[in-house]
């Protein structure tokens, strides 16, 4: 089957085509993103404007038209942090669903990491052993282990690298006292967290996903995006405090020349190296395996085994027993379901 994912998140509005079977990997066909800064489009009660809100409804209705184009079956629409947080997210959603068609469903931060965390299980596989993962987002970063699919321990954390980037920077490049004070937060917010991590035992194979850690690991020397996704990349803690020192002294108009930068997020990468070298410290890791899936591949691995289920279920109602079958310590996982073209 052709499957479309729709990702509305806190920087680009992304539409992967996969082509997709039970049993298989899914093989991407075709690829868009737009850069719609949703989280940049907010006033100050916390709610999406009225014109990040008419931009997402084009951006939805321009994603539905390639999907249904390109022949999908099923639109697995999503949107994370932007929208889970605004104060206005159920009326945003109510008029995106009247007027395109596509009801996006909001993801819990804590089953973002999940599906993440699926993704990167199945892209490694059982020999990884006891796997700790890190994803920096725009607006939230997210914290997994486990050793098997489902992670003992998950966490999200509203340390997103755009979130942080607004919200503690006034300078460009920011000021010592500005890089000193978040990194004090940074320590503070992710103790906890990282302390529940901890207790789940050591890693035998820590990763990063996302795009923040990759143009990392890309500016510390990792094979470049034409290398292709198997690749073997990776970021060291020391190679990240070099980077650090260096790119701390840059404004985002020079850091977007960078190789592996992309000009729209330049802006964002000194707090994403923060809170990189931050949750590495919290965490106690000292590499990270750069892996290339990540939350759309879990979405879509998650609804393959939705199907794989109900072709056993003989007529009997549909269930997603792996949804359901989550460490009672983390509850239920959020049960993904298709969203028609139409």
């Amino acid at each position: 089957m052709r499957l479309g994912v729709l990702d509305v998140g806190s920087n680009t509005v992304h539409l992967l085509v996969v082509d997709a079977q039970r049993g298989g990997h899914p093989t991407p066909m075709t690829s868009e993103k737009d850069e719609l800064r949703l989280a940049e489009n907010l006033d100050a009660s916390g709610a999406i404007t009225r014109a990040g809100a008419d931009a997402l409804v084009r951006t939805v209705l321009k994603a539905n038209a390639s999907a249904a184009e390109a022949g999908c079956t099923d639109l697995l629409a999503f949107a994370t942090s932007a929208l889970r947080d605004a104060r206005n997210s159920a009326e945003v959603l109510a008029r995106v669903r009247d007027e395109t068609g596509v009801a996006l469903q909001v993801l819990p931060g804590e089953d973002e990491a999940r599906y993440t965390f699926l993704a990167v299980r199945r892209w490694y596989g059982w020999s990884a052993g006891r796997l700790l993962v890190l994803d920096i987002g725009g607006g939230s970063l997210e914290l997994a282990a486990g050793r098997d699919e489902h992670p003992a321990a998950a966490a999200s954390l509203p340390l997103g690298a755009g979130r942080l980037t607004r919200d503690w920077f006034r300078s460009d490049p920011p000021s010592r006292r500005e890089i000193d004070t978040l990194r004090a937060h940074l320590d503070e917010q992710l103790e906890p967290a990282a302390r529940r991590l901890r207790r789940v035992g050591a890693p035998e194979l820590a990763v990063g996903t996302s795009k923040t850690f990759r143009s990392l690991a890309r500016l510390t020397g990792a094979a470049p995006s034409s290398a292709g996704p198997r690749a073997r990349r990776r970021l060291t803690d020391v190679g990240l405090r070099q980077l650090g020192a260096f790119i701390m002294r840059m404004s985002a108009g020079d850091l977007a020349e960078l190789e592996g930068v992309s000009p729209s997020r330049a802006h964002q990468l000194v707090a994403g190296a923060l809170v990189a070298e931050a949750s590495m410290r919290a965490l106690r890791v000292t590499e990270l395996e750069i892996c290339p899936w990540a939350l759309r591949e879990g979405v879509i691995l998650r609804r393959l085994d939705t199907l794989e289920t109900s072709s056993r279920t003989d007529g009997l109602a549909q269930t997603d027993r792996s949804a359901q079958d989550a460490p009672a310590a983390l509850g239920r996982l959020t049960s993904y379901e298709a969203r028609c073209t139409g």
